[in-house]
């Protein structure tokens, strides 16, 4: 069965630089994981606080679960971050450092059909980083493409 995933933040690997990757559980109402079964989701916008020794992911929009009648969920509400004590302590540490952050990076069911959010913490790149890549995409795709002509 392996990850079955619900959104990506696609936006996040071009303005930003990921330097490490994390696992994280979350805390969600019924209705917001059926409408996640569903894939409505976007972590546009969307970022990594910590408050009061807690994790939390602020801007993730989970649009209303089509089934549901009037008393479903706030679609922009602050959702907790299921992680260890030490976890939430590296973050915090690594997120005083001078220009990162955190995003949320993928959200997905894993083989046991748990919802896991993928965390990056991320230093954002400058303008010139990000016409950089372009260009070696670009140079890669042309590759491919010419490997491809001579099979």
């Amino acid at each position: 069965m392996g990850k079955s995933i619900v959104s990506t933040n696609r936006k996040a690997y071009h303005e930003f630089q990921i330097i490490e990757i994390l696992e994280a559980g979350l805390e969600l109402l019924g209705s917001e994981v059926k409408s996640l079964r569903e894939g409505k989701a976007s972590l546009k916008e969307s970022y990594i606080k910590i408050r009061k020794g807690q994790a939390w992911m602020v801007g993730v929009h989970i649009s209303a679960y089509s089934h549901t009648g009037f008393s479903g969920h706030e679609p922009l509400r602050d959702r907790r971050l299921l992680l260890h004590k030490n976890e939430i302590y590296k973050i915090n540490q690594k997120l005083s450092e001078k220009g990162l952050t955190a995003l949320p990076l993928k959200l997905y069911f894993n083989k046991q059909g748990w919802l896991k959010v993928e965390i990056g913490l991320a230093k954002g790149k400058k303008l010139y980083d990000k016409r950089d890549t372009k260009k070696r995409r670009d140079i890669e795709r042309d590759i491919q493409r010419e490997m491809k002509k001579t099979l």
